[in-house]
């Protein structure tokens, strides 16, 4: 259950809504108590890191996309590939800066410059090495996000760029 943000009062059973990332389906929404209620399968859990919030854990809600909406990220889909954990996240001058240990599945699907989605948020990836990222976060994302409240030591769902994937599948299909 998830208590509803103020653009979600018209969602309806069915309806796609992104919880850090990754995509659910509303199984009931309560408008008076406004809750949103999703079923969750082992999969789920076991893949993202839904299972490790606790009650009042503070969470990135986003609905879907609609045909016709202006799009201002990179596309992903809510279908979360990996979890990564933060080795370093803290201030650095005016901005900040957060690092990740990646999972082995990552290598070759992040680039510098390239696009990751970290807990729903895209961002730029802006330095990459063998096992790790780091993402510069301007201060208005650390702000809106669930990432001012991320402690080193937690995990956040990933989802790599859709393009990266497609790729790798293709030059693998190829071999």
């Amino acid at each position: 259950m998830l208590e509803a943000a103020p653009g979600m009062a018209d969602v309806t059973e069915g309806d796609s809504v992104a919880v850090n990332g990754c995509c659910l389906t509303v199984t009931s929404f309560d408008a008076l108590s406004r809750v949103l209620s999703f079923d969750l399968l082992g999969q789920t859990l076991r893949v993202t890191n839904l299972g490790n919030l606790r009650p009042e854990a503070e969470v990135n809600v986003e609905r879907a996309l609609r045909v016709g909406d202006r799009l201002g990220g990179h596309f992903v889909q809510g279908h979360v590939d990996a979890t990564a954990t933060i080795l370093h996240w803290g201030p650095q001058g005016a901005d900040y800066k957060l690092t990740l240990e990646m999972p082995d599945e990552a290598n070759g699907l992040v680039i510098p410059k390239g696009s990751v989605c970290l807990d729903g948020i895209s961002l730029t990836a802006a330095e990459v090495t063998p096992g790790q990222i780091s993402c510069w976060i301007i201060p208005h994302t650390r702000a809106v996000t669930n990432l001012r409240r991320r402690v080193v030591g937690e995990r956040v769902n990933v989802e790599f760029d859709m393009l990266g994937k497609y790729v790798r599948q293709l030059l693998a299909a190829a071999r």
